[in-house]
């Protein structure tokens, strides 16, 4: 059939779709482009106010979208094409799920007219991404994707944050459809805390002896109304596992991080705690340190905890609650920072203590034995050169515990790390945030291992000029879990890794400058360097692979099973 002249000033669905994410203000869109999405790619690179970014992987693109939406708290585009590149992505979108980030994620899906049949790389998306989204749709008909597309933004938004994946057959894309009808509001509104629970959980805090608060990734947008509760209740605060950023790490009532291997002497005071306020943190393994703490009923009686979230779901999910509350941290913080109660002065200096003692180096780092690098003076050698509001992009892996204690963070959205522990979110997410910021200095902290499963993307970072920086501690070694295997088993397997590598050579073939380190001195000269420097560089620091955490060495643990 002909077209007739109203089929040409219909605009094509890709198109339709663009606008409802500009509307969201969303700014970029990070993928591979993939041949089931052509007309969403051309749509988005004709529209000046949304960035098309090519990455070199599918699971780079993940990671950098993730990271966006951490940064700004406002969701990032990603898109990849059916089976493969959709496997590719997952890593990047079940990161955005653990870590409560909003998402937007469309996945190109094979022709209407082939569904089902197991077409060319054909898997059913939405079983597959079901899991690990908030929600997963495939789109059938055109004429419904924009409004599709506004659902998902209103879902990845409301209550707890997380990603959408919106899988659309590749025939949509290009079709001419008429203008949406009204669409659905993109940003739900967000709770506040009424005046009776305000006013019952300040009584609670106020006549506690030892409360104290965790914040969690809830509280990103809340920090000085975090500030003006913990200094009005006069209440320690902890941060939930790597949320560092929520609260100033050099306030004196700052007790800590709930990450991996805390010390016991930095738990004492929540152990100790009788009132313990959770706000915006869903309180993962991790951070309740093996669902052990905050524990209920202490003290012989059931008023320890109490806990604020936007999301109900949240609330009781994984200890019981003296009181639950479901608003927005920002707002619920700022009522109990204004409540008409005084509270007592409570001393937490010792426990402050405890952390400040925790995030001390030991006497006497810098090169091993082996003319190695102590991962300590790799983290001290940043300190010295780094600027204080870097914003710190981290890895999986052992190295992490080493920054986890010795980077102080005292500026807000200066920590991107995932809850979900993925290997390969560093680099990614630097050149993501080196968008968002490009004023900011911003350093990416990996392990070798970590490093080579994304750090092609330094050559995204190169061809969009970006000068993001890249920490390498390179020790030949999957460090976490040949520490996991020393002290369970005895030996190792299959944690060996080539090394030394030569990673600066590596990052000179992707276009990006490349420096090895072995001594405090040239990793201050290669960092100092790095800060002035007009495109990516990549420090590969050699560390000494025996030093497997701040508490242990993988010798003394293999050690420890032979004498026994």
């Amino acid at each position: 059939m002909a077209e007739g002249p109203l089929m040409h000033t219909l605009r094509t669905a890709a198109e339709e779709v663009v606008d409802v994410l500009v509307s969201a203000h969303i700014r970029r869109c990070y993928t591979v482009p993939g041949e089931s999405f052509l007309e969403l790619a051309d749509a988005m690179e004709q529209r000046s106010q949304i960035r098309l970014v090519s990455t070199r992987h599918e699971n780079g693109a993940g990671f950098m979208a993730e990271a966006e939406a951490k940064l700004t708290g406002l969701p990032a585009a990603a898109a990849a094409t059916r089976g493969p590149g959709a496997a590719n992505l997952a890593a990047g979108v079940h990161t955005a799920k653990q870590d409560s980030t909003p998402m937007i994620v469309f996945l190109g899906q094979v022709e209407t007219g082939h569904l089902g049949r197991e077409a060319f790389q054909e898997v059913d998306l939405t079983a597959f991404y079901s899991p690990i989204t908030k929600w997963a749709t495939t789109v059938t008909r055109a004429d419904r994707l924009a409004e599709v597309t506004a659902q998902a933004l209103r879902v990845a938004t409301t209550g707890r944050p997380g990603p959408v994946a919106i899988a659309v057959p590749g025939d949509l894309f290009g079709q001419r459809v008429p203008p949406p009808a009204a669409l659905p509001g993109a940003f739900p509104p967000r709770p506040p805390l009424g005046d009776e629970e305000r006013d019952r959980i300040a009584a609670w805090l106020a006549g506690a002896q030892r409360p104290v608060i965790i914040a969690g990734g809830g509280a990103r947008d809340a920090r000085e109304e975090l500030i003006a509760v913990a200094e009005r209740f006069h209440a320690g605060v902890y941060t939930s596992w790597r949320r560092q950023d929520v609260f100033p790490n050099d306030h004196p009532l700052y007790l800590g991080h709930l990450g991996l291997g805390c010390p016991e002497p930095v738990l004492a005071a929540l152990e100790d705690a009788d009132a313990v306020l959770v706000v915006g943190s869903r309180l993962s393994e991790i951070t309740t340190q093996a669902y052990r703490l905050p524990a209920a009923a202490r003290s012989g009686h059931d008023s320890t905890i109490a806990q604020i979230d936007i999301d109900p779901d949240q609330i009781g999910a994984v200890t019981g609650v003296w009181m639950g509350v479901v608003a927005e941290a920002r707002r619920a913080l700022d009522a109990l920072a204004q409540a008409p109660v005084t509270a007592p002065f409570r001393d937490f200096s010792a426990a402050r203590q405890a952390w400040v003692d925790a995030t001390a180096p030991p006497r006497g780092i810098g090169q091993s034995p082996g003319g190695l690098l102590h991962p300590w003076a790799v983290v001290e050698g940043m300190r010295r050169v780094l600027p204080e509001d870097t914003v710190i992009t981290n890895d999986a892996g052992n190295f992490a515990a080493f920054l986890h204690r010795g980077w102080p963070y005292r500026h807000p959205r200066t920590q991107l790390a995932p809850t979900s522990g993925a290997m390969g979110y560093a680099v990614p997410a630097a050149v993501a945030a080196k968008l968002v910021e490009p004023h900011r200095t911003v350093v990416a902290v990996a392990g070798d291992g970590g490093a080579l499963m994304t750090g092609q993307e330094l050559e995204t970072a190169v061809r969009l000029g970006l000068p993001i920086i890249a920490v390498v501690f390179q020790n030949g070694l999957y460090g976490t879990i040949a520490m996991h295997q020393a002290r369970e088993l005895g030996r190792t397997a299959a944690t060996s890794i080539s090394g030394p590598l030569d990673l600066a050579g590596y990052a000179r073939g992707l276009g990006a400058r490349g420096v090895t380190v072995s001594s405090p001195e040239e990793l201050e000269q290669a960092l100092t360097e790095a800060l002035s420097a007009d495109v990516a560089t990549l420090v590969d620091a050699r560390t000494d692979p025996d030093i497997i955490s701040p508490g242990a060495t993988l010798s003394g643990l293999l050690d420890r099973h032979a004498g026994g």
